[in-house]
């Protein structure tokens, strides 16, 4: 009998068992995968302040520093951000193999027990909670929990079980494909992202430099428009950019984009990270969120075992928490996702012309729209009606 079961090792799962199991709580955390933190299906940029909130860094996952960011919009303009113009840190690209194991790792120090290579299979309610049914090298078992917590990432089996999610349409999820590349001749001072309707249909690609003349090299396209898969995106846009290195890995997969949702609980059952789909919906980075919601989902379980009520009403605590965390940035963001979406390439080039050599001392899409708005009063009534 455990007082909670996290599904998935991730950011946000193991933060959830790290946080519920140092307040006390009798936790398991299980991955499906052989290895904690594989295949790698994201770019690994974070900010260092949304890693400090949460865990003491560590500089043998951190891949590299970067001090700002530079965009292109379809022309070639480029947009510059970069903090250090105002003396504030920026980011880190993380090692995600490195990190993920070692926030298990922090879970585990805890008390939490960490089963790899073990597929939660669903679940079904008892008198005293949960009886969770697990698979772990073709053997089949089933523990008690009094809560579960679904971070089993986008289209969550946990999070459809339990009827808080459903499956996302094709315009609420990118399709995203990446490369690790070596060799390449880059300033790893900066992360790069470039915009485009024929580039990226509906999203963005971008190189993110991990050290040692090596990048993430990826693309991110909206299946809804996208007339091709990602990876042929991602292929054209290396050829285009003349992109030389060598190709060391391939990840694909996919990210929602679909804002914030009602609500992450039900009886029993809390979700988080893209299961809960709490990524970006313009950037598609996830997770600094999943790191919050992970931490709330533990706390708020901690709460709920001390009073003895795992009903929807009490776990609600939880909506509250990262709804007042990042929920707001969620329903922003996807305002404006929606608002670029509608916007062609020469349009894109002229806004971009627009803000082109200004010193945007912030890494953020508000410090994008800010600037956006000062370099284009008439702007402003379509954006004040977008983010009412």
């Amino acid at each position: 009998m455990f007082d909670l079961v996290v599904v998935g090792a991730g950011p946000a799962g193991s933060m959830a068992a790290k946080t519920s199991a140092e307040k006390g709580l009798n936790v398991l955390l299980v991955e499906k995968r052989q290895e904690i933190g594989t295949p790698v299906r994201c770019a690994e940029g974070i900010s260092k302040e949304s890693l400090r909130r949460f865990v003491e860094i560590d500089k043998k996952w951190i891949a590299s520093e970067v001090i700002g960011a530079k965009i292109y919009a379809p022309d070639g303009t480029e947009v510059v951000m970069a903090e250090e113009i105002a003396g504030n840190e920026v980011g880190f690209v993380l090692e995600r193999k490195i990190f993920d194991r070692h926030l298990a790792r922090l879970a585990a120090k805890a008390g939490a027990e960490v089963f790899v290579k073990t597929t939660a299979l669903g679940f079904e309610r008892t008198h005293n909670g949960l009886k969770v049914k697990l698979r772990r090298l073709g053997e089949e078992w089933e523990v008690e929990t009094k809560l579960l917590i679904g971070a089993d990432g986008v289209e969550s089996k946990i999070g459809r079980m339990a009827g808080i999610i459903k499956t996302l349409k094709m315009s609420e999820i990118e399709s995203c494909a990446q490369y690790l590349m070596t060799g390449l001749d880059i300033d790893e001072n900066y992360t790069y992202f470039y915009l485009g309707n024929e580039l990226a249909p509906g999203g963005y690609a971008w190189i993110f430099p991990k050290g040692d003349r090596s990048a993430n090299v990826g693309i991110g396209v909206l299946p809804s428009i996208a007339k091709m898969p990602a990876k042929c995106y991602l292929d054209r846009f290396i050829e285009k950019l003349g992109i030389k290195g060598k190709i060391v890995e391939f990840v694909a997969g996919a990210v929602p984009v679909y804002g914030e949702i009602e609500t992450a609980v039900t009886d029993n059952i809390m979700l988080c990270g893209d299961a809960a789909y709490h990524s970006d919906p313009i950037t598609g980075g996830g997770i600094a969120n999943a790191l919050s919601a992970g931490y709330h989902a533990g706390l708020v379980a901690s709460e709920a075992v001390a009073k003895n009520d795992f009903s929807v009403r009490f776990l609600r605590r939880y909506d509250e928490l990262w709804k007042a965390d990042f929920g707001g940035k969620l329903r922003r963001n996807k305002k404006l996702q929606e608002f670029f979406l509608k916007l062609d390439d020469p349009t894109l080039n002229s806004l971009a012309r627009s803000i082109a050599g200004k010193k945007i001392e912030e890494m953020s899409v508000q410090a994008i729209v800010v600037e956006l708005l000062r370099s284009n009063p008439s702007l402003i009534e379509l954006f004040k009606d977008l983010l009412s």
